[in-house]
C-alpha cells in the first residue's frame, strides 16, 4: 500500500569533509516542491547544491542543481519509489568541504541522506478519498458537522447564504456510509453534487 509522510523528518551526514544535510517532507505538487527549494536556497546561500527529488503523481522530480547528471536526484528519487511513497519531497543541501566524492561517491551520500531521513519519518497510509459538495439548510449543519467528525471528514469549506454550502473530504471506506446516513437524518434535504477541483 502507499504511504506519505505524516510530517517532515531530517537527517546530516559528513562525508570526506562535505556536509550533507536531508529532509523528507509531505507536499501536494510541484509548485509546492518548488517553495520549499527556493526556501531552502535562501537559508543555505553559502551552500554548493541544494538538490530534490518529488514523488507527487504525475509531477515527479529529479534535480541535481549543478551535480554531475544522474549522482544526486535521480538517486534521492529512487529511494523514495523504493519505499512506495507519494506526495513525498526529498531534499539534500550539499556544503562541499573540498574533496570531490567521484560519481560513485556522490550516488552513495545523497541516497544514504535520504534513506538516513526516511528511517526517522512518521509514515502513513494514502487512502483515496471523495470530494463532495453539498447544500443543506442551517438546521442541519450541526448533524453534517458531527457526522464528518465521527469518521475522520474534512470540512473543507463551508459558506452561510440562503443555504448552507459545505465541501468536504472522506476517505473511500467511509464515504457510502456517511453519505446513507447524512441522507437518512437530513431527510433528503441535502443536495449533493461531485466538488469541483
Amino acid at each position: 500500500m502507499r504511504q506519505t509522510l505524516a510530517g517532515p523528518a531530517y537527517s546530516e551526514l559528513l562525508i570526506k569533509k562535505s556536509r550533507f544535510i536531508g529532509c523528507v517532507q509531505p507536499v501536494p505538487d510541484r509548485t509546492a516542491a518548488q517553495h520549499v527549494v527556493e526556501r531552502l536556497r535562501r537559508e543555505h546561500p553559502g551552500a554548493a547544491h541544494v538538490c530534490w527529488a518529488l514523488l507527487a503523481g504525475g509531477q515527479s522530480a529529479a534535480v541535481d542543481d549543478g551535480e554531475p547528471s544522474g549522482t544526486a536526484g535521480r538517486p534521492m528519487l529512487d529511494v523514495l519509489r523504493h519505499q512506495d511513497l507519494e506526495g513525498v519531497l526529498a531534499t539534500v543541501v550539499r556544503y562541499f568541504g573540498g574533496v570531490k566524492l567521484g560519481a560513485g561517491g556522490l550516488v552513495r551520500a545523497y541516497t544514504d541522506t535520504v534513506a538516513q531521513a526516511l528511517l526517522q519519518a512518521p509514515k502513513v497510509a494514502l487512502q483515496r478519498q471523495h470530494e463532495w459538495a453539498c447544500t443543506l439548510p442551517y438546521a442541519f449543519e450541526g448533524l453534517l458537522r458531527r457526522e464528518c467528525d465521527a469518521v475522520g471528514a474534512v470540512l473543507i469549506e463551508v459558506n452561510h447564504g440562503s443555504l448552507v454550502t459545505a465541501r468536504l473530504r472522506v476517505a473511500d471506506d467511509q464515504a457510502a456510509a456517511l453519505r446513507a446516513r447524512l441522507d437518512e437524518a437530513g431527510q433528503g434535504r441535502l443536495v449533493w453534487q461531485a466538488a469541483e477541483r
